[in-house]
């Protein structure tokens, strides 16, 4: 186990749960579900570098995500396997939900980092 992540079978759904109530939390499981590493710099857009750093933690400490540093930086990931391992299904529901639902997917769009122009 890394520091600050709990091992898989720790996980707590309330804890989970609790995390993923926030939308710009949602938003980075939307982004992280794609697969892959992320730089935290580039999941969010227009955020604060402390207020990222509050999400991260909550998202961290409840299981959602990985989070390791990588010279001057953190890579995240999201911990599917083990979500999926201990709660079955609930990605995909949330996923889902989260794309069919308008208002939901409106509120987790709005700081998605904005693809480049060149």
């Amino acid at each position: 186990m890394l520091a600050n992540h709990p091992d898989r079978e720790h996980l707590r759904l309330e804890n989970v749960l609790a995390a993923l109530g926030n939308p710009l939390r949602l938003t980075v499981v939307r982004v992280l579900a794609a697969g892959g590493e992320h730089a935290c710099s580039a999941v969010l857009s227009g955020i604060p570098k402390s207020t990222l750093t509050h999400h991260w933690r909550v998202l961290r400490d409840s299981g959602v995500i990985w989070q390791r540093p990588f010279g001057r930086e953190n890579l995240l990931s999201l911990r599917r396997e083990d979500l999926d391992a201990r709660f079955p299904g609930l990605l995909d529901v949330l996923l889902g939900a989260v794309n069919n639902d308008a208002l939901t997917k409106e509120s987790t769009a709005k700081n998605l980092p904005q693809p480049s122009s060149k």
